[in-house]
This record gives C-alpha cells, structure tokens and sequence, in this order.
C-alpha cells in the first residue's frame, strides 16, 4: 500500500516536471504540445472539419476506415505513418451532422472515467463513444456552440493531473485542448479538444439561406 502510493506520488511529481519542458505546436502561435502527439491539426474543407494527427507511439501495420456511429456522413481514417514513427490518426467530421437534431439528442456524456468536460457548465454533453484499433473509447462531444472530440493516449503514463490550453490557428483562438494523466485506476490517459462551432454554424445557415 505505502509503496504504491509512493510510486503514484513520484509519477505525479515526474508529471509536473514534464510540464515544464512541453513546447509550442499544434499548428498554431502558443498551442502547448501533447506528448506523443504530432498535431492536431485542423482545416475545414468544403463541409467537412478535418482533424488530423500524428500519434507517434502507437504502430499499426494494415490501415483502415472506419464510420463514426450516429454520425451520417463522418468518418475516421487511421493509417501507418509513411514519413516516420508511429500512425496517422484523421477524423472527417460533417458540419450536417454536427447540426443534425438527432445526434444533438444523444445521451450526455462525460469525459471517459467519469472526468467533467472542461469548459462546459454542466461537465457533460450530447457524446458517442467508439473503439478503432489500439485507440479505446474515442468519443465525440457536441453542444449548442460546442464540438469536441476525446482521443486516447494508451502510452501516456503520467498520473494525476490535468490542464486546459487554448487551441489556435495561426493567432486566432479557436478552442481549447485539455491534456488528462491516468486516472487512480491506471486507465483514462487522453486529451480533449474542443471547437467552437458558432461561425461554422453561422456560414451553414448562410449557404441554406443562399439556396432559397
């Protein structure tokens, strides 16, 4: 008992260390770096947010494609990375669905292991949860201004402790990204981030409106 509580205890002092020589990336002025993360990166094309990333730890050696459930026309693409170590990990995420009324009547969800969703009032928003090889519980979150996504980090072995950075393109904020360590129970080890969705919103309406 007291050996593993000193062992959690130097894991969590080694965590807050860590911090302190995290660098800037993400794509944009001042985004913190995630370890074993290249990215995210974000741009929208057509309709389409496209998240993508570089997770450097985790190899997988046959690609796929993969559906996201409830969402109609989003998908996930997770590939060997052919420029260096590690997988390249994309999401195509569909603006109809991000506004679609069914999706939005999803369960409220919290962030995996029961953690409140930082940012938001309640902790908790309309979620879906899914697997994709070696990447347990991926997740998206979506609010009335809101869309975020929780991505797993099996191989991230710090424990304890949690911030929230905001998330740029170029100088603008778009959003937030929150880096979590494993929980008391050794699992939970992810990041989350989420958009804003208000001027996407706003642009959707206006191509509608231009329609008719």
């Amino acid at each position: 008992m007291i050996a593993t509580k000193l062992r959690k205890l130097s894991i969590l002092l080694l965590s807050v260390l860590s911090l302190t020589t995290f660098t800037t990336s993400c794509g944009g002025e001042g985004n913190v770096s995630i370890p074993g993360v290249q990215g995210p990166n974000l741009n929208i094309l057509e309709d389409n947010l496209i998240v993508s990333m570089v997770m450097e730890n985790l190899e997988i050696t046959v690609g796929g494609t993969y559906k996201v459930p409830k969402y109609k026309s989003s998908y996930i693409m997770f590939n060997p990375n052919l420029e260096g170590p590690g997988s390249v990990l994309s999401f195509t995420v569909s603006l109809d669905d991000l506004f679609d009324a069914d999706v939005k009547q999803l369960d409220p969800k919290t962030l995996p292991g029961g953690r409140m969703i930082p940012g938001v009032a309640a902790g908790a928003l309309p979620a879906v949860a899914f697997s994709v090889e070696k990447l347990k519980n991926v997740a998206f979150y979506v609010g009335p201004k809101i869309f975020g996504m929780w991505i797993p980090l099996p191989k991230f072995e710090l424990y304890g402790f949690g911030w929230t950075s905001a998330y740029k393109i170029g100088s603008k904020r778009v959003g937030n990204v929150s880096l979590f360590g494993k929980d008391e129970n050794g699992e939970n080890a992810g990041f989350f981030l989420a958009l804003s969705v208000a001027s996407a919103a706003e642009r959707r309406l206006k191509k509608i409106s231009e329609k008719y």
